[in-house]
């Protein structure tokens, strides 16, 4: 991937834009030193790496305001970041562009017992929400692999999910407000503590922009009791074929457990290695299915899933007894990435997704694409609902290995959309697969969404070069522009 070319004009100013943000922020926001700001040049997708002009690191929404309208009225691009761990590069910064960090947004701001939900600033991470809510018997129930680390704010902007989307929803089903500044400094609010927003589906287009609309600045999440019961069942399988017909099954049956996870043979050696969950090392495909519920209900469900899982040939078949063990068993699932690091200098985790059906015979091309490449692959899914995680393994300190695992994935990725899957999960776009957007959307089809993008940003400074394989000006598309005016800009280069 070609980076662009930075505006010669815009790092000209670079003096003076210090200066203007420096009546807008407080020193200790300010982030200039180009030793200081390598800590942004790159988010979890590390291939890539551009130190940004400069970092700024508001605390209040009036800040965020402030420097959002200065940066339009100064023609200056803004990539906004949370925690920095999204794995498709949506928080790559730009040379000529300033990032707006949000790591200074921490603090829970209300908890709301009787209406279930939390007020809570976008920059508090995905799992401090439960750890906070935890002693009255409530949760957030999307749980992304990162949650010790990644922020609701990065969460909204990719719709993340988690081993237990399954049943209770992606980031989208469980927010019920939020708060957004605009690229002219606008501040809206959507949603709130009530179960419906009225109007359009504003909060619906937001969560999932990827940071092209708007930036976050506060988030209202619904809050669920835990169950009263929840079990793990893990089950071994000859073949990623019998795993994958048993989760079809699962589903067919009507049965729909609070998460449905499954891994391959390479992956689960790797994560036994690390973690020592107990997982049987001769099965070929590994699933671990949850239920969750009152006890006779969790009881009985098990039982149908034994059947489900015994009839197609499970090899092995082991059900949590007690909470402890329950934990550890997702423990080993959620530490799949960190455990395969362990067994290659580096890997490159995609993420696609198709129909349940389809498992097998993706699976079956995968190995396939592994040979042609010669590189390995290790497996992980979010069985339930089709979300792929291969994890290509390849050592960068090789000439070409990089290029290789970037075409892997793409096939991977192409594979996906040619059986009725879509490019992304919960991962997002970003730039990872900007360029494969139009192997699944038309150039109509991108025209119009992009025409979203113009309503909100229209002169396109808010993460530009992200989602978007070409960006058009936004006068060519006839939208209507919602905002005072519109500066001039050129077409931006891809990358």
């Amino acid at each position: 991937m070609q980076m662009p070319e930075p505006d010669a004009a815009i790092l000209a100013r670079r003096p003076q834009l210090l200066a203007g943000l420096r009546r807008l922020v407080d020193e200790a926001g300010i982030i200039a030193d180009p030793i200081a700001l390598r800590a942004y040049e790159s988010d979890g997708l590390t291939a890539y790496r551009q130190p940004p002009m400069i970092a700024v690191l508001p605390k209040t929404t009036a800040e965020v305001a402030a420097v959002l309208r200065f940066c339009q009225q100064e023609g200056v691009k803004v990539v906004p970041r949370g925690a920095g761990t999204s794995l498709s590069g949506g928080a790559l910064p730009l040379a000529d562009g300033i990032i707006l960090g949000l790591g200074r947004f921490n603090r829970i701001l209300e908890i709301d017992y009787d209406n279930r939900c939390a007020v809570v600033q976008p920059g508090v991470p995905n799992l401090a929400i439960s750890h906070a809510v935890a002693e009255r018997g409530f949760y957030y129930a999307p749980d992304p692999s990162s949650q010790i680390a990644c922020s609701i704010g990065g969460n909204i902007a990719e719709n993340s999910g988690g081993v237990h989307c399954l049943k209770y929803g992606l980031t989208t089903n469980n927010v019920l407000g939020l708060e957004v500044v605009l690229m002219n400094g606008e501040i809206l609010r959507i949603g709130g503590k009530h179960l419906d927003a009225h109007g359009y589906d504003l909060m619906g287009i937001l969560t999932g922009s990827e940071g092209l609309l708007g930036v976050v600045t506060e988030v209202t999440v619904r809050l669920l009791r835990k169950p009263e019961t929840a079990r793990a069942l893990l089950a071994g399988f000859p073949s990623a074929e019998a795993g994958g017909q048993c989760v079809a099954d699962v589903i067919a049956a009507g049965i729909i457990p609070a998460g449905m996870e499954m891994m391959d043979k390479p992956a689960t050696r790797a994560v036994e290695e690390f973690v020592h969950a107990g997982y049987p090392l001769d099965a070929e495909a590994l699933l671990i299915v949850e239920l969750d519920g009152p006890d006779v209900e969790v009881d009985h469900l098990l039982e149908r899933v034994r059947g489900i899982a015994e009839a197609n040939g499970a090899t092995s078949l082991r059900v949590s007894a007690s909470e402890q063990e329950r934990l550890l068993l997702w423990a080993g699932r959620k530490a799949a990435f960190p455990a395969v690091g362990r067994i290659s200098p580096d890997y490159y985790c995609m993420d696609g997704t198709i129909p349940r059906s389809k498992l097998p015979l993706v699976l079956q091309r995968m190995s396939e694409m592994s040979l042609r490449y010669g590189l390995g692959v290790a497996n992980v899914f979010h069985a339930g609902d089709g979300n792929l995680h291969p994890l290509i393994m390849y050592d960068a300190n090789k000439p070409g290995e990089l290029q290789a695992a970037e075409a892997f994935g793409a096939d991977i990725l192409c594979l996906c959309v040619e059986v009725g899957g879509v490019l992304t999960g919960e991962h997002g776009v970003g730039v990872e697969k900007r360029d494969l957007m139009p192997t699944m959307f038309s150039e109509i089809d991108l025209k119009q969404q992009i025409q979203v993008k113009c309503a909100f940003d229209p002169a396109q400074l808010l993460n530009p070069g992200k989602v978007f394989p070409v960006l058009h000006r936004c006068a060519e598309l006839g939208a209507m522009h919602i905002h005072r005016g519109q500066l001039p800009h050129p077409e931006l280069p891809r990358f």
